[in-house]
């Protein structure tokens, strides 16, 4: 299938490893110029020579901390016309509610919610003017099943779902489409090396671990493992494409039957 992605510009946030690395590549592969982005200088040009040698596509980098006005207003201005904005820029922890202080609610919602907030609201009139364009805020399951031991990270994931919505109804009657794509459990980096850190201090494989993982903390999973990254990314391409122009204002569901909902 012919997603018709060429010639499109795609920044995806938060993109040099996990879900992130995937979209990037997917959409490169489908013949966008994508702009994969991260903290460091370092890590962005190694994924950038990584993503250029594996899919041939025209790859460009840029580094710096996107949940910071100034450094948000320095991308705009190098690169003013992104078709395609992927919010995917994200942090998590593990920690018990009592010890969630102010200063990492304000870390997490500046982080998750307002990186994405902010360059949505920078890339959206140029959209408007051209009278097509895409913003994808990469949510989580976790927005509707907020997990007790990360409870400032579903609220944001929750946030992210509210803006989204909120940004769709004002592209009503326009080419441009504002949706959430919210992952289930999935293996990215970080998911990884926790599995593998867990497993280290019990004891347990990293396999047996994943499925205690499923049987009591997400037992109303279908696919009952962790999904890949690069399932997650093969739904964002779909939307992320012309082809997707329908759909406006969704929570789409990677979640591998977690949500139990029949709607």
């Amino acid at each position: 299938m012919d997603l018709k992605l060429t010639k499109k510009l795609a920044l995806v946030t938060g993109s040099t490893a996990g879900i992130g690395n995937a979209i990037a590549a997917s959409l490169a592969r489908e013949g966008a110029t994508v702009i994969v982005s991260g903290r460091t200088p370092a890590a962005v040009d190694a994924a950038v020579a990584a993503m250029q040698a594996e899919t041939k596509g025209d790859v460009l980098g840029f580094a710096g901390d996107l949940s910071e006005a100034a450094v948000a207003e320095v991308l705009v201005k190098r690169h003013p016309a992104v078709d395609i904005l992927v919010n995917n820029l994200g942090i998590f922890e593990v920690r018990a509610f009592e010890d969630i202080g102010d200063a990492d609610w304000r870390r997490f919602f500046d982080v998750n919610v307002l990186s994405g907030a902010r360059l949505s609201r920078l890339y959206l009139p140029a959209m408007r003017q051209r009278n097509w364009g895409r913003i994808i805020f990469i949510s989580s399951e976790s927005g509707y099943h907020i997990p007790a031991e990360m409870i400032h990270y579903g609220m944001t994931k929750a946030a992210q779902i509210a803006v989204a919505r909120g940004l769709a109804e004002t592209t009503a009657g326009t080419g441009v489409t504002v949706n959430s794509v919210l992952p289930g459990p999935t293996r990215s980096r970080g998911v990884g090396d926790f599995v593998a850190e867990m497993a280290a201090k019990s004891g347990q494989s990293p396999e047996t671990l994943e499925k205690e993982f499923f049987k009591t903390a997400r037992p109303s999973s279908l696919l009952q493992r962790f999904a890949t990254p690069e399932e997650v990314a093969a739904m964002v391409t779909y939307v992320a494409s012309p082809l997707s122009s329908a759909t406006n204002g969704a929570a789409l569901r990677v979640d591998g039957g977690a949500i139990k909902s029949a709607f």
